[in-house]
């Protein structure tokens, strides 16, 4: 999630892959050897699935983001809603995060008041995700406004129990994204791995998950690879963005993604990593390719 100083994915939630370089070498044996190229590396087994989030392009047309995304190798594009999959669908693009039945990012299942709007709101998308042939849907456990760890953990489960169940009939996952509460989401509640791993466990289902964003979690706790490889079974989806500014994930941040990527990779993960950076340059697909280059592992 962006910061509120920047183009925000809050309007967004409410309204080309190169492939590897052959490089050059001269063999030289003596002073009459001739030019040699060196054979092409061999292709990335099992790559990671990747997907772009559609609010960090959104001034770009969706059809042409399809368009350029594809080309680059990318499966999917997150976070939009029932009225662009046809679009997607017309692209040969999967929607790995699917939005559109939360509130907003403070008003979540963490306090009692808002329940019967979200039971409402979730119950008539989740038949709408499984029909359209997705899994995941984004959910957010709202701000603290003072509640205990313990306090919200309960609120959670009632409010999401049913819809769990729901969400077991339609083979469609629940995912609870983590964001940091300590530069872009004040006082959001699930803003660390271990609070989510929490409540997934008192869920006890295979349909509630955790969204993984590495950028919050960098910013609230850090270590990173070890979170990854701890928690993974309550995982189902990550996203990318470099620290601090949520810009290019390239060597201009602190994030060493290669080595994120290939920790993610080793714990068998089989779903998607979205890239969710805001683009500083002016080639901003560019820096989009770029980023598929470098979590290719």
């Amino acid at each position: 999630m962006p910061s509120s100083s920047l183009p925000t994915r809050r309007s967004a939630l409410k309204g080309l892959l190169s492939g590897a370089a052959t490089v050059g070498a001269l063999g030289v044996a003596g002073a009459s050897a001739q030019p040699q190229l060196t054979p092409s590396l061999p292709p990335v087994t099992n790559p990671i699935k990747q997907s772009v989030c559609r609010w960090c392009f959104q001034d770009m047309p969706l059809d042409d983001l399809c368009v350029a995304a594809k080309g680059m190798g990318i499966k999917g594009i997150d976070l939009v809603g029932p009225n662009d999959w046809a679009t997607l669908k017309k692209h040969g693009l999967d929607s790995p995060m699917c939005n559109g039945a939360e509130l907003n990012l403070t008003d979540g299942f963490n306090d009692p008041r808002f329940h019967a709007q979200l039971q409402k709101q979730y119950s008539e998308m989740i038949p709408k995700v499984a029909k359209a042939g997705y899994t995941n849907l984004i959910c957010f456990s709202g701000s603290r406004r003072g509640l205990s760890d313990e306090q919200g953990w309960t609120n959670c489960v009632t409010g999401l129990a049913p819809l769990v169940k729901l969400a077991e009939q339609h083979k469609v996952v629940l995912v609870m994204e983590l964001l940091n509460s300590k530069i872009d989401h004040k006082d959001y509640q699930c803003d660390r791995t271990s609070w989510g791993a929490t409540l997934a466990k008192r869920l006890g289902s295979e349909h509630f998950k955790l969204l993984f964003d590495i950028y919050h979690m960098q910013i609230d706790e850090g270590d990173i690879i070890r979170n990854v490889r701890d928690y993974h079974p309550y995982i189902a989806h990550y996203h990318t963005a470099g620290v601090p500014g949520r810009h290019e994930i390239d060597d201009s941040q602190e994030l060493y993604y290669p080595a994120i990527m290939r920790a993610i990779k080793a714990t068998g993960f089989q779903g998607f990593v979205a890239q969710e950076f805001i683009p500083t340059k002016a080639d901003k697909l560019g820096s989009l390719r770029e980023a598929v280059r470098i979590c290719n592992v």
